[in-house]
């Protein structure tokens, strides 16, 4: 990453919702840019994030009911009281649920269309023109699906299954109230954000986010664009997403998301992908594609197999989408989730774009002397983690190993004198590599009750946040000066690093 970002840096992942607040989630309110400031102070310069746009009931950011859209709960009701949209006791009030924040949301649309604030309405209309390539089907399928509570849109009423039939224009017409409050919520979010990424980049810091690979059947995208998928007649998938057995699990996993028709995305040259990345490049400074591997090859599945052993590996022509994406948008910085088994294949495609991969700390004591992630064999030009969203907190990580294994990490690194999680952190920041980000659950030192996200279960997910008090007075002056003597504070404005710091190549 040293050509893409100018020498080594250090970040921290943390996703908006887990941002302290009185609201049931965090946001992009005031504790946002209070964070944002914190790691300025600390001298962090990448702010990595999990995907921002709306989520199914389980809240998992991974399963979006639009690539494109952004999440309601992440809108700030200060900022819309601030305007005087909303009274403080309204603010309030919607702090306390979903249902209760959008109905915030849609009192604040009817003071905005009363107020008769000219500047805010050509904003509003600019934004609806400038969107309006996905905006206009997402909030009709969001409109659709609120009015038929929640159905899959493969059991609709046959004129609202294919988004371009005139029995969905009549729909929209009959509910266009609503129709227009969502349109609304969309303006107010990019708003939001682009503030939150205007204050974060004047402070140094860029804004790291994640672009999953699959999108959901259930999604605006799904329903919008049937063709870019292998769905039968009725809307549903032919073919499922999924990895094969391995030596975590027999079966594999077989996660159902639909297939991509990857040679009609070819023959329209990839005209859906580059509009989701053009979304992406608005919204951040760096990118991670998340199951980088299917760009190389995929696992496709038949629709309705038991388990994933039932698939079989389907070349992708992710190298000719990739060299659009960098001709279209050289400005974002793409970074390549590599974890698991990868094959020799994709990883000379990851290296032929030079995109950084990842290093996880946490994965490397597993007695094998060849494994990637051991400190000596990390590269210059990949970023190395303590540990992931999916991971366990690396205190929580540390206390579930056995003594052995706990005496072989120490052993790795000379025995250094630091309790975890301090000592894998700055392992992470002396390594080569020259990004390292930490999960903050880290930086703050918690155990394994804090982790964000557990694989393979359904409860108590993405619901972790942090409070201001876990912070210690000095945690951002600790942090400064780890970076300092690691290399990594952020280069100045003129891209030179403090202390004369000068990164390796890749």
């Amino acid at each position: 990453m040293s050509g893409l970002l100018g020498g080594r840096r250090a970040g921290v992942l943390l996703h908006p919702s887990s941002l302290p607040g009185d609201a049931y989630c965090g946001d992009f309110g005031p504790d946002a840019f209070r964070f944002v400031d914190l790691l300025a102070d600390a001298g962090v310069s990448i702010w990595q994030v999990l995907p921002l746009g709306p989520t199914h009931p389980d809240c998992c950011p991974y399963q979006n009911v639009s690539v494109h859209a952004g999440n309601p709960d992440l809108v700030s009701l200060h900022w819309l009281q601030q305007r005087d949209w909303l009274t403080p006791s309204e603010a309030t009030g919607g702090a306390a649920s979903p249902a209760d924040k959008r109905r915030a949301l849609d009192t604040a649309h009817e003071r905005f269309l009363a107020a008769g604030d000219t500047e805010a309405e050509a904003a509003f209309a600019a934004f609806r023109a400038r969107e309006a390539h996905w905006l206009e089907d997402y909030v009709r399928f969001q409109a659709f699906r609120d009015d038929l509570d929640g159905a899959p849109w493969s059991s609709w009423p046959a004129g609202l299954r294919r988004a371009d039939s005139p029995e969905c224009t009549r729909r929209a017409a009959a509910l266009a109230a609503a129709i227009e409050r969502l349109r609304f919520r969309q303006f107010v979010f990019q708003v939001q954000w682009q503030a939150l990424r205007r204050h974060a980049n004047e402070r140094g810091i860029l804004l790291f986010g994640d672009m999953p690979i699959y999108v959901h059947l259930e999604s605006a995208d799904v329903w919008a664009h049937q063709g870019e998928f292998q769905l039968d007649a009725a809307g549903r998938p032919v073919v499922v997403t999924g990895v094969p057995p391995d030596y975590f699990s027999a079966d594999g996993q077989l996660w159902g998301n639909p297939q991509y028709d990857w040679e009609g995305m070819r023959e329209r040259g990839f005209d859906w992908w580059l509009r989701r990345f053009a979304s992406a490049a608005q919204q951040f400074d760096i990118l991670r594609i998340d199951h980088f591997r299917a760009l190389q090859a995929y696992w496709e599945i038949p629709a309705g197999a038991d388990n994933a052993r039932e698939g079989r590996w389907v070349p992708a022509p992710g190298r000719e989408l990739l060299r659009l994406v960098r001709e279209q948008l050289p400005q974002l910085c793409l970074v390549a989730e590599n974890l698991g088994t990868i094959s020799p294949e994709v990883e000379a495609l990851r290296r032929e774009f030079e995109l950084p991969g990842m290093l996880i700390l946490q994965f490397a004591f597993d007695g094998n002397p060849e494994n990637p992630y051991l400190p000596h064999r990390h590269t210059p030009g990949d970023i190395v983690y303590t540990g992931t969203h999916d991971n366990d907190t690396t205190l929580g990580w540390y206390e579930s190993l056995d003594t052995a294994t706990r005496r072989a990490v120490y052993a790795a690194f000379g025995d250094p004198p630091e309790d975890m999680p301090q000592m894998l952190i700055h392992q992470a920041m002396a390594s080569v590599a020259d990004t390292a980000i930490i999960p903050w659950q880290d930086f703050l030192g918690l155990d394994g009750a804090h982790r964000m996200n557990k694989p393979g279960t359904r409860e108590g997910n993405w619901q972790w946040r942090f409070r201001w008090e876990q912070v210690a007075d000095g945690l951002a002056a600790d942090i400064r000066q780890l970076l300092a003597d690691t290399g990594r504070l952020a280069p100045d404005e003129g891209g030179r690093h403090p202390a004369g710091v000068v990164s390796a190549g890749r």
